[in-house]
């Protein structure tokens, strides 16, 4: 099996545990994601996403049918019997929808709900770094942009300069993160070689010791240091990125000392 027949049909019931647990079909289904960067991160962004949705929408599974609705669903008289069953099908359908989003989270194998926000970092780097035309929302020649991300994410998004190591600032973008929100800081070497570096407010729990993952072809080294998570993500040896992790770490703190944002 390869990438491209894994469609989003498949992949979403192997999230969703429909298939057999210790099937040959899973099986093989897992040893792809594990090599895919793309599909398994995409994966561990839809349990993250269920995970937000389950928080938003749990409180209503317990909220009672407000009583005009209930009237006009069982109100006899009012409507012919196709219209009655047509409303209880959709009170139904809509109770059914949000069951299902809450159930989807439980469900999802521990290894696709663990990333966290490491996992959203690593999927936003393989969407946005395969991007040619549009592949930051505001240049690096933009001089709000790291007040506008500041602003945005309530951390302090430096412009870290890459520039030693090779790497220049594309320029980059507000993501949507679980219920709070992220930046993306894209760069690019001589060679055409992207990486990416992810800010935001660390999650409670966030393991604040520097940390590596290989997800696929793309490596992470992600921290959390003075209230910011970083992810610094690229498909470059590691020996490389730790190269390009200390810059970003030396740069930060320094920026931290002096108290300027870029």
């Amino acid at each position: 099996m390869n990438t491209h027949t894994l469609d989003e049909e498949l992949l979403s019931a192997w999230v969703d545990g429909e298939l057999d647990g210790s099937g040959p079909e899973r099986q093989r289904l897992q040893a792809l994601l594990d090599a895919d960067a793309g599909a398994g991160a995409r994966a561990r962004l839809w349990a993250d996403d269920a995970q937000a949705l389950r928080a938003a929408f749990a409180p209503m599974l317990e909220d009672p049918v407000p009583p005009a609705l209930q009237r006009a669903v069982w109100r006899r008289r009012a409507a012919p019997r196709w219209a009655m069953a047509a409303a209880v099908a959709g009170l139904l359908l809509v109770g059914g929808g949000v069951g299902a989003l809450i159930g989807w989270q439980a469900r999802a194998p521990q290894a696709v709900v663990a990333g966290g926000w490491v996992s959203r970092a690593v999927y936003a780097h393989a969407v946005y770094t395969a991007e040619r035309r549009h592949p930051v929302e505001v240049g690096a020649t933009e001089e709000h942009l790291s007040r506008w991300l500041t602003a945005r994410t309530e951390v302090p998004v430096r412009l870290v300069d890459l520039s030693p190591t090779g790497f220049q600032l594309m320029g980059g973008r507000l993501l949507p993160d679980g219920l709070g929100k992220s930046a993306q800081l894209m760069y690019q070497n001589a060679a055409g070689a992207r990486v990416t570096v992810y800010l935001r407010k660390p999650e409670a729990g966030s393991d604040h010791k520097l940390r590596f993952e290989q997800h696929g072809d793309l490596g992470v080294l992600h921290w959390v240091d003075d209230g910011i998570g970083c992810a610094l993500v690229g498909a470059l040896p590691r020996a490389e990125l730790e190269r390009l992790a200390d810059e970003v770490y030396r740069q930060q703190e320094a920026a931290a000392a002096s108290g300027t944002t870029s």
